[in-house]
């Protein structure tokens, strides 16, 4: 059939270093990945490297090439996983580790890195590089942070060893150079029976024992993705994505993303403008999202909304962001932006009692929430969406009961708004709570399965009762997996592959995920899942993935999990004085603002 309106299929020959940038999910799935349209654009622009494109298949697909005796293909040039010099994974969710292995296993490739002999190298990045350690044994190097520049550098690297015909451990050593790349193998690990790290020792002079990430300097000065790849079939987010800052400074304390992603970076309006501008001329996408992890905290979001809006309304051309802030200025937006069709409004309250919001940072009052449905249901909103989470930390039943209360009072302002009990929906989408890595609650463990199963019932019984309100809540098994592999050490590893050996792929799919070979897999290895993923760190102890902070301040975690304790919120840096959470001094950079406020005043 050929590729995609967009794709890139460069000549294999003429390009030294050649790149597959492999998503351990389905192409619907990968292909609404930023991420990937962003890298896929920064190497094939250059005229010495190709970035083709590797998905996982589906159980049909994957039979097939089994059957047939086929390796796993990119796209692009249908080449087999083994003839490129770099395999590339992103490393987006923990549930889908087992596809990497399935991935690898597909495409005729090792699976142990230190099996491996010549090219390729594997590579992983993006927010599980934060704790690479449950991969050490697949991955030949990790990277940290930001992924234009420094992939710049790897290829490089690459090129001046195939040049030259480097070993491939003099080529990792050199790799192991390049600021924010982790090589497992140069390192001598080792833990005590509760986990903690007891050694970290580089093999090689001149290697680092803590990590800084990657932070792209190009990210604000127009390189933009002047033609996306626009996909064959409905993808999960099937529309033109225009990145506008980076980093959030909010601190919500369970929030990975808004501790690794620091600091806060915002693109000029008039950049923003310039690139929606490129993109739909090139793809034709009827909505455009204005994506960042706080896209309402953008200064100038109404004018670039506006604007976007009153250029491609005329075409059917709806805006979108990810995010919304809970104030009424979010509903004005929301109701600006919903000019060619309306959709579901949705906040994210997390809790359902100020005490719990306070304990998590998340700078939001029941006021907050009341006067932005209340205004949302005045300007015609006749669904609402809230997310919450059950098993925080100090979280009691009455915290639990407060989350259908507060439903409870978004329905009855519904009601007392107009909206007729026949159109009022009000959903509550309930997740469990899994501590990360590098958030001040990365010392905890998650709850057991029978107290999210308890709680989970308190939500039930109340829901019950109240027929405006349409609860969805998340399988505890997947959290309770997700939590013992998101705070792993190097010791998983053994566990991922034992799970592979036992089928085990798509986690992240509830058709595919089976609990009890996973728990086989970590009984085999020695291991008890949820006891596992229930395991607490005091504060003086030293974490699997403390070398790998990125720059985040150890004495600012620690800071912020004590005022959790005591319920003390702590200001956003863009509003008030510098937090110290050590990433600005540390990467030697400072946020990026545009809305008027100068960066020095910030920071003193």
């Amino acid at each position: 059939m050929g590729n995609e309106l967009n794709a890139v299929k460069k000549t294999w020959e003429q390009n030294l270093v050649k790149i597959a940038f492999c998503f351990p999910d389905l192409y619907e799935v990968g292909m609404s990945h930023l991420g990937l349209r962003i890298l896929y654009e920064t190497v094939n622009r250059r005229d010495d490297a190709l970035l083709e494109r590797v998905f996982a298949p589906a159980e049909d697909m994957e039979k097939l090439l089994r059957e047939k005796g086929y390796f796993l293909f990119s796209l692009e040039n249908k080449k087999p996983l083994g003839e490129f010099d770099l395999v590339g994974f992103t490393l987006q969710y923990e549930l889908s580790y087992s596809n990497i292995l399935n991935m690898l296993e597909l495409g005729g490739l090792e699976l142990f890195a230190e099996k491996r002999r010549g090219w390729p190298l594997v590579m992983a990045g993006g927010p599980g590089a934060f704790n690479p350690e449950p991969l050490a044994d697949f991955i030949d190097f990790f990277v940290l942070g930001e992924g234009e520049e420094v992939l710049a550098e790897i290829i490089e690297v690459v090129k001046e060893a195939k040049v030259k015909g480097w070993e491939r451990n003099d080529t990792l050593l050199a790799l192991a150079q390049i600021p924010g790349i982790y090589v497992p193998k140069f390192y001598r690990v080792s833990y005590d029976e509760a986990g903690r790290l007891i050694e970290f020792m580089p093999l090689k002079k001149d290697l680092p024992v803590e990590f800084t990430k990657r932070i792209s300097q190009g990210f604000l000065s127009g390189h933009s993705l002047p033609a996306p790849i626009v996909p064959y079939l409905d993808i999960v987010h099937n529309r033109a994505m225009v990145e506008i800052m980076r980093g959030c400074s909010r601190g919500c304390r369970f929030c990975q993303a808004g501790m690794i992603y620091r600091p806060v970076r915002e693109k000029t309006p008039e950049l923003v403008l310039a690139e929606a501008e490129k993109i739909m001329e090139k793809t034709g996408y009827e909505e455009i999202s204005l994506a960042s992890l706080s896209s309402g905290d953008y200064p100038y979001i109404r004018e670039v909304a506006k604007k976007l809006l009153d250029k491609y309304q005329e075409a059917g051309v709806n805006v979108s962001l990810p995010s919304l802030r809970i104030d009424s200025f979010a509903v004005d937006l929301a109701s600006e932006l919903q000019r060619v069709r309306k959709a579901t409004l949705t906040f994210a309250p997390e809790a359902g009692t100020q005490r719990m919001r306070d304990i998590i940072n998340k700078g939001v009052t029941e006021e907050d929430l009341i006067n932005t449905v209340t205004a949302a249901f005045k300007a015609g909103w006749q669904a609402i969406k809230l997310y919450f989470m059950i098993g925080l930390p100090y979280e009691t039943d009455e915290d639990v009961a407060g989350i259908i209360h507060l439903a409870q009072k978004v329905a009855d302002i519904g009601v007392k708004e107009g909206v007729s009990r026949g159109r009022l929906k009000v959903t509550v989408s309930v997740s469990n709570f899994v501590p990360k890595p590098h958030t001040p609650f990365q010392w905890l463990g998650i709850i057991s399965a029978e107290e999210i199963k308890r709680r989970q019932g308190i939500l039930e019984k109340l829901a019950k009762k109240d027929r405006r309100l349409s609860l969805k809540m998340h399988d505890y098994r997947t959290s309770l997996l997700e939590a013992a592999l998101s705070r792993a050490d190097r010791r998983i590893g053994r566990v991922i592959y034992r799970a592979h050996k036992l089928g085990a792929k798509f986690d992240g799919w509830q058709e595919y995920f089976n609990y009890e070979l996973w728990q086989k897999a970590f009984l085999e290895e020695g291991f008890d899942l949820e006891a596992y993923a229930r395991r607490s760190f005091s504060l003086d102890d030293r974490l699997p993935w403390e070398p790998f902070a990125g720059g985040i301040s150890q004495r600012f975690l620690k800071k912020e999990y004590r005022d959790a304790m005591a319920g003390k919120n702590t200001a956003d840096c863009r509003e008030g004085k510098c937090t110290g959470c050590g990433v600005c001094p540390a990467l030697e950079i400072s946020p990026v603002l545009t809305g008027g406020r100068k960066v020095d005043e910030i920071l003193t």
